[in-house]
């Protein structure tokens, strides 16, 4: 049985997770300030950002730069906790929970942005429970807040055989390589393992799997606006882009 999201990022993928990426944290900071100024609009002092599955705090620390308070939301205490060393006393309050329970973080009307980005929605647990977070989402903004969403789209073509294994990065230290498997129509369990070089010189394999959801673009829109949001941008891809407004 493949592991909870949570498990999953606690048992290995959190400790490797800034080094996924394979750039400087402040390249990724760079990276997401940039999307998300051309989509935040002029930002009043004291407005409230929520990042959803903030992870190590690359949109985290964007927002804070931009001119937000921000709050940094996750079930991962190993990547929130990277997230508080690196803002200090800076304007970012970091919370350990669930974006399922959204309405227990922030009250409605509050938040002028929310994002959620990365593999966070595919780490929901139905299609149902997607539907419920944009209704969250549309309750918790402010009237003309934005909600933007980058996920994995995995909706396409299922790979097989041994297009299924994926190099992720690899140097001196570490390897690693992910293999899917195609659950079922609407999930996709991954499987990711970790070599790592240990101070003898041997390898270790560290291995852990997790399910994700299979979330159509077009799919996806149409809930984002049946939860009351006006779309503003769709960008599909590997990585898919959508930002909705709340009407004012």
């Amino acid at each position: 049985m493949p592991n909870t999201p949570k498990a999953h990022y606690d048992n290995l993928l959190a400790e490797h997770y800034d080094w996924m990426f394979g750039a400087p944290f402040a390249n990724k900071v760079a990276e997401q300030k940039a999307l998300l100024s051309g989509l935040a609009g002029e930002v009043r002092a004291g407005e409230l950002a929520v990042d959803l599955g903030c992870g190590s705090g690359f949109q985290s620390v964007a927002l804070h730069e931009l001119g937000y308070q921000v709050l940094a939301l996750d079930v991962s205490e190993k990547l929130l906790g990277q997230l508080a060393a690196r803002v200090e006393s800076r304007g970012i309050t970091t919370r350990l929970g669930d974006i399922r329970k959204l309405e227990e973080y922030v009250a409605a009307g509050s938040a002028q942005i929310i994002v959620c980005m990365g593999d966070t929605l595919t780490h929901l647990s139905s299609r149902e429970e997607v539907c419920e977070l944009f209704r969250s989402v549309a309750r918790a903004l402010t009237p003309g807040g934005v909600f933007v969403l980058g996920y994995r789209d995995l909706a396409g073509a299922e790979l097989r055989g041994l297009e299924r294994f994926i190099s992720i990065r690899g140097d001196e230290q570490r390897v690693m390589t992910c293999f899917l498997e195609y659950s079922s129509p609407e999930a996709v369990v991954v499987n990711d393992l970790v070599q790592i070089r240990e101070h003898s010189g041997e390898w270790s394999l560290h291995k852990s799997s997790y399910q994700k959801l299979r979330l159509p673009l077009v799919w996806v829109r149409e809930q984002v606006e049946a939860a009351g949001l006006t779309i503003v941008l769709l960008r599909s891809g590997a990585i898919a882009t959508l930002a909705a407004v709340r009407a004012g």
